[in-house]
Protein backbone atom coordinates (compact mmCIF):
# COMPACT_ATOMS: atom_id res chain seq x y z
CA UNK A 1 0.00 0.00 0.00
CA UNK A 2 1.21 3.55 -1.06
CA UNK A 3 0.07 7.03 0.13
CA UNK A 4 0.55 8.94 -3.21
CA UNK A 5 0.88 12.81 -2.93
CA UNK A 6 -0.15 14.38 -6.46
CA UNK A 7 0.53 17.71 -7.64
CA UNK A 8 1.39 19.79 -10.41
CA UNK A 9 1.98 23.46 -12.22
CA UNK A 10 3.61 24.39 -8.79
CA UNK A 11 5.82 27.11 -11.22
CA UNK A 12 8.94 27.65 -8.13
CA UNK A 13 6.24 28.06 -5.31
CA UNK A 14 6.50 25.51 -2.31
CA UNK A 15 5.73 26.24 1.04
CA UNK A 16 4.96 24.81 4.35
CA UNK A 17 1.06 23.39 4.01
CA UNK A 18 2.52 21.50 0.48
CA UNK A 19 5.57 19.97 2.38
CA UNK A 20 3.03 19.26 5.41
CA UNK A 21 1.03 16.66 2.49
CA UNK A 22 4.85 15.78 1.52
CA UNK A 23 5.38 14.41 4.50
CA UNK A 24 2.32 12.34 5.00
CA UNK A 25 2.75 11.02 1.71
CA UNK A 26 4.86 7.48 0.73
CA UNK A 27 5.56 8.78 -2.79
CA UNK A 28 5.49 12.47 -4.03
CA UNK A 29 4.25 12.92 -8.28
CA UNK A 30 4.48 16.12 -9.99
CA UNK A 31 3.15 16.30 -13.63
CA UNK A 32 4.79 19.56 -14.49
CA UNK A 33 5.71 22.87 -14.30
CA UNK A 34 7.79 22.52 -11.75
CA UNK A 35 9.62 25.87 -12.35
CA UNK A 36 12.92 26.25 -10.46
CA UNK A 37 14.43 22.88 -9.25
CA UNK A 38 14.52 24.09 -5.23
CA UNK A 39 10.90 23.13 -5.68
CA UNK A 40 11.89 19.02 -6.68
CA UNK A 41 14.85 19.35 -4.49
CA UNK A 42 13.19 19.79 -1.24
CA UNK A 43 10.79 17.34 -2.30
CA UNK A 44 12.90 14.67 -2.52
CA UNK A 45 15.46 15.30 0.89
CA UNK A 46 11.96 14.03 2.06
CA UNK A 47 10.41 11.73 0.07
CA UNK A 48 10.53 9.49 -3.08
CA UNK A 49 9.42 11.75 -6.19
CA UNK A 50 8.87 11.02 -9.41
CA UNK A 51 7.99 13.86 -11.93
CA UNK A 52 7.28 15.21 -15.65
CA UNK A 53 8.71 18.51 -16.94
CA UNK A 54 6.03 20.87 -18.10
CA UNK A 55 6.27 23.41 -20.61
CA UNK A 56 7.32 26.21 -18.62
CA UNK A 57 9.96 24.23 -17.21
CA UNK A 58 13.97 25.04 -18.47
CA UNK A 59 16.83 22.94 -19.56
CA UNK A 60 17.79 21.65 -16.17
CA UNK A 61 14.50 20.15 -15.42
CA UNK A 62 14.12 18.75 -19.08
CA UNK A 63 17.62 16.65 -18.25
CA UNK A 64 16.49 15.97 -14.75
CA UNK A 65 12.80 14.78 -15.54
CA UNK A 66 11.36 13.12 -18.38
CA UNK A 67 8.20 14.44 -20.93
CA UNK A 68 6.12 11.10 -20.17
CA UNK A 69 6.73 8.94 -17.11
CA UNK A 70 5.59 5.46 -17.32
CA UNK A 71 5.54 2.91 -14.21
CA UNK A 72 3.86 0.39 -12.16
CA UNK A 73 2.68 1.40 -8.62
CA UNK A 74 2.27 -1.99 -6.88
CA UNK A 75 0.04 -3.43 -9.65
CA UNK A 76 -1.13 -0.25 -11.39
CA UNK A 77 0.27 1.10 -14.37
CA UNK A 78 0.65 5.02 -14.28
CA UNK A 79 1.09 7.17 -16.84
CA UNK A 80 2.17 10.86 -16.08
CA UNK A 81 2.78 13.49 -18.68
CA UNK A 82 2.62 17.29 -18.42
CA UNK A 83 0.16 18.05 -21.44
CA UNK A 84 -2.39 15.10 -21.81
CA UNK A 85 -5.84 16.47 -22.26
CA UNK A 86 -9.22 14.97 -21.10
CA UNK A 87 -11.04 11.57 -22.08
CA UNK A 88 -12.25 12.04 -25.62
CA UNK A 89 -9.73 15.06 -26.09
CA UNK A 90 -6.39 13.63 -25.81
CA UNK A 91 -3.55 15.69 -26.50
CA UNK A 92 -2.40 14.82 -30.52
CA UNK A 93 1.00 13.91 -28.92
CA UNK A 94 -0.25 10.96 -26.89
CA UNK A 95 -3.95 9.88 -28.67
CA UNK A 96 -2.04 6.84 -30.81
CA UNK A 97 -0.10 5.61 -27.67
CA UNK A 98 -3.26 6.17 -25.25
CA UNK A 99 -4.90 3.75 -27.91
CA UNK A 100 -2.75 1.03 -28.01
CA UNK A 101 -0.86 1.07 -24.84
CA UNK A 102 -3.26 2.50 -22.18
CA UNK A 103 -2.25 2.94 -18.19
CA UNK A 104 -4.82 1.95 -15.46
CA UNK A 105 -4.14 5.85 -14.08
CA UNK A 106 -3.41 9.00 -16.57
CA UNK A 107 -2.20 11.71 -15.35
CA UNK A 108 -1.92 15.50 -16.36
CA UNK A 109 -1.34 18.95 -15.45
CA UNK A 110 -1.29 22.44 -17.30
CA UNK A 111 -4.57 23.60 -17.29
CA UNK A 112 -4.50 24.55 -13.65
CA UNK A 113 -8.41 22.88 -13.22
CA UNK A 114 -8.77 19.82 -10.98
CA UNK A 115 -10.33 17.06 -12.49
CA UNK A 116 -11.00 13.12 -12.17
CA UNK A 117 -12.71 11.39 -14.56
CA UNK A 118 -13.13 7.87 -15.89
CA UNK A 119 -12.52 7.57 -19.03
CA UNK A 120 -14.70 4.31 -20.42
CA UNK A 121 -13.40 4.01 -23.64
CA UNK A 122 -10.01 3.02 -22.28
CA UNK A 123 -10.60 2.05 -19.32
CA UNK A 124 -8.78 4.20 -17.06
CA UNK A 125 -8.75 6.59 -13.96
CA UNK A 126 -7.69 10.06 -15.16
CA UNK A 127 -6.49 12.45 -12.73
CA UNK A 128 -5.62 16.15 -13.22
CA UNK A 129 -4.96 17.96 -9.66
CA UNK A 130 -5.15 21.50 -10.30
CA UNK A 131 -2.31 24.15 -9.50
CA UNK A 132 -0.80 24.06 -6.28
CA UNK A 133 1.18 27.61 -7.30
CA UNK A 134 0.70 30.66 -6.83
CA UNK A 135 1.03 32.02 -10.75
CA UNK A 136 -1.73 31.12 -13.01
CA UNK A 137 -5.65 31.98 -13.50
CA UNK A 138 -7.03 29.43 -10.78
CA UNK A 139 -8.55 30.54 -7.86
CA UNK A 140 -8.00 27.97 -5.22
CA UNK A 141 -4.59 25.77 -5.12
CA UNK A 142 -5.03 22.41 -5.31
CA UNK A 143 -3.58 18.76 -4.78
CA UNK A 144 -4.41 15.22 -4.97
CA UNK A 145 -3.82 12.41 -2.42
CA UNK A 146 -4.89 8.83 -2.97
CA UNK A 147 -3.86 5.33 -2.24
CA UNK A 148 -2.46 2.35 -4.23
CA UNK A 149 -3.00 -1.01 -2.73
CA UNK A 150 -2.46 -3.85 -5.40
CA UNK A 151 -4.33 -3.18 -7.97
CA UNK A 152 -6.79 -0.60 -5.98
CA UNK A 153 -6.68 3.46 -6.71
CA UNK A 154 -8.64 4.52 -3.39
CA UNK A 155 -9.23 6.89 -0.70
CA UNK A 156 -9.23 9.62 -3.16
CA UNK A 157 -8.89 13.30 -1.24
CA UNK A 158 -8.92 16.78 -3.14
CA UNK A 159 -6.48 19.22 -0.90
CA UNK A 160 -7.43 22.53 -1.25
CA UNK A 161 -4.39 24.60 -0.25
CA UNK A 162 -5.68 28.47 0.01
CA UNK A 163 -7.11 30.93 -2.58
CA UNK A 164 -3.88 32.36 -4.72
Amino acid sequence: MKKILLLSDTHSHIDDTILKYVNQADEVWHAGDIGNLEVTDTIERLKPLRAVYGNIDDSQARLSFPLNNRFFCEDVSVWITHIGGYPGKYHADIREEMSANPPQLFICGHSHILKVQFDKKHNLLHMNPGAAGISGFHQIRTMLRFVIDGDKIKDLEIVEISKR
